[in-house]
């Protein structure tokens, strides 16, 4: 066994923001806090493309040994984007509850890691801390931590929520169903909802990304699914996937919205390249609050993700790309979501490059969010550019599945012919469910049964009763 001791020295920190460290005869120095994060994140390509990776393995172990060391409360006297110049930031520390804080205020993160993994740290401790952590914190504990502690303890937390089903609950494994289409058919969107609601998916929600963001195409596609949905009484919701200022128009033209989308990231400036601040996302809450058409529960915001946002809007500020997707979740955060969906491989290889650095990232991504109280999904998906392929999005899926993931997508062959990317299909649920024993959201779990698609929750049924449904949602 190595004597450690041979080759590493303690940390010397000639002032605060300045982190040192000797491997052998060599010194490792990082500036501040933001460098020492990015240099200890595991590899991957929009950290080198954005100049702040580590240079090499060395390197990247010298700033992860130093990073274990750094206390927890330093991230609150040390912003990593200054407070007066970042909405993002000042929404971090405002909202930070110090009385949540206490049992961690005097850890490490290395520490932090252990209490964590402790066997005694369970789903109730993970959830009394939640309102005291800060992305930053947990960004910095999972770049510490393997894949294995990433899948332990977000297995550990379940985060509940609620519209006309209930997310979340344990042994539930929910689905989104994406029928895109590339001109907004409504018969070809129709054909692939009805397909997937016959492989028991649509319990997260049968969301549309439209190929047109109008107010027109919204409302069409609205009425489309509201239809359905009422004519069949399915509990579940709908969701257009449109710009949230087209969803605001739709609400006040008195169009049938359930849930209000955006994608959302972790500055201020890369959300104004998106178009939105905190404010409007507020606005667009409140008005689908105003609508009151959940039947279980209110949460109506559905955000999206994925590292690399940041930085493809030059909008990172310096730091690596899990900080900032870390930081996308307490945007999330304030605004009670029933979905947050990491859409793990979608942006491209110039930001993760491969099955590995996706299959990191997708479970980084789920861990992060589950520690700060989101009710993660994952969009387990790659672009035909990247060097992955369907057996690393089966790997991921199945640690995903482990991880207690609360809902994937289901998108018709895995194929989306709309965005042109690859993802998980209606069949991967029932692999899923069965392998890990899973069942759907326990109302549409009934409504499945009821109409003879699935009994038990997985195995798939022909019924009388299902091809009435078919006949009848094509009248």
């Amino acid at each position: 066994m190595v004597n450690a001791a041979r080759f590493f020295s303690y940390p010397i920190m000639p002032s605060h923001h300045r982190y040192s460290l000797c491997i052998g005869a060599r010194r490792h120095s990082f500036e501040g806090l933001a460098e020492l994060l990015a240099k200890a994140s595991p590899e991957r390509s929009g950290d080198q493309l954005a100049g702040v990776a580590a240079e090499s393995a060395e390197e990247r172990v010298a700033a992860q040994c130093l990073l274990a060391d750094v206390p927890l409360s330093d991230f609150l006297a040390e912003p990593l984007i200054p407070y007066e110049e970042d909405e993002v930031t000042r929404l971090i520390l405002d909202s930070h509850q110090p009385a949540a804080f206490v049992r961690l205020s005097t850890l490490s993160v290395g520490q932090f890691r252990e209490w964590l993994l402790d066997y005694s740290t369970d789903g109730a401790a993970l959830e009394a801390v939640a309102a005291g952590l800060t992305p930053e914190m947990v960004a910095a504990v999972s770049k510490i931590m393997s894949n294995q502690d990433l899948i332990l303890v977000a297995a550990k937390r379940k985060v509940i929520t609620a519209f006309r089903n209930t997310i979340g609950l344990p042994g539930r494994l929910s689905v989104r169903l994406q029928p895109n289409h590339p001109t907004d058919d409504v018969h070809g969107i129709a054909a692939s909802t009805l397909d997937g609601l016959l492989y028991g998916c649509g319990d997260a929600v049968i969301g549309i990304n439209p190929a047109t963001d109008s107010v027109a195409a919204m409302e069409t596609l609205l009425k489309l699914l509201d239809e359905l949905i009422q004519r069949h009484q399915i509990p579940t919701q709908s969701c257009i996937l449109a710009h949230v200022t087209t969803a605001i128009e739709c609400i006040s033209r008195g169009a049938p919205v359930d849930l209000v989308f955006q994608s959302v990231a972790g500055t201020e400036a890369a959300n104004r390249s998106f178009g939105i601040d905190l404010a409007l996302l507020d606005e667009a809450r409140q008005a689908a609050l105003s609508l009151n058409r959940g039947t279980v529960g209110n949460h109506v915001m559905y955000f999206e993700t994925g590292q690399g946002s940041c930085l493809s809007a030059s909008a990172n500020h310096g730091l690596d790309q899990q900080t900032c997707e870390a930081r996308a979740y307490a945007v999330a955060r304030a605004f009670s979501p029933l979905l947050v969906n990491t859409v793990v491989g979608f942006i491209g290889p110039e930001y993760l490059y491969n099955g590995k650095q996706i299959i990191r990232a997708g479970l980084e991504d789920h861990f992060c969010g589950k520690l700060l109280g989101l009710p993660m999904g994952c969009d387990v998906c790659y672009t035909n550019h990247a060097d992955a392929d369907q057996d690393d999005m089966d790997n991921l899926l199945t640690l995903l599945g482990v991880a207690g993931c609360n809902f994937i997508m289901g998108v018709p062959g895995a194929d989306d012919i709309m965005l042109g990317y690859q993802s998980t299909s209606f069949h991967d649920s029932h692999y899923l469910r069965q392998v890990l024993g899973l069942r759907p959201a326990p109302e549409f779990d009934t409504w499945l049964q009821e109409h003879g698609i699935v009994k038990d929750g997985t195995r798939l049924l022909a019924t009388r009763s299902s091809h009435a449904l078919m006949q009848h949602a094509f009248e």
